[in-house]
């Protein structure tokens, strides 16, 4: 398979050349969001 075949045929997700501390922080804050709404929901 060439590369070329293998570019084609990704459908979307994280692109390796993005900036990935942008993600690191954006994943962190959705972990912390649902943290707190489960402690405000007496769930944790």
């Amino acid at each position: 398979m060439s590369t070329d075949a293998a570019t084609a045929a990704r459908t979307g997700g994280p692109r390796e050349d993005g900036p990935q501390i942008l993600e690191h922080v954006m994943g962190w804050t959705l972990v912390v969001v649902v943290a707190m709404l489960l402690v405000r929901l007496g769930l944790l």
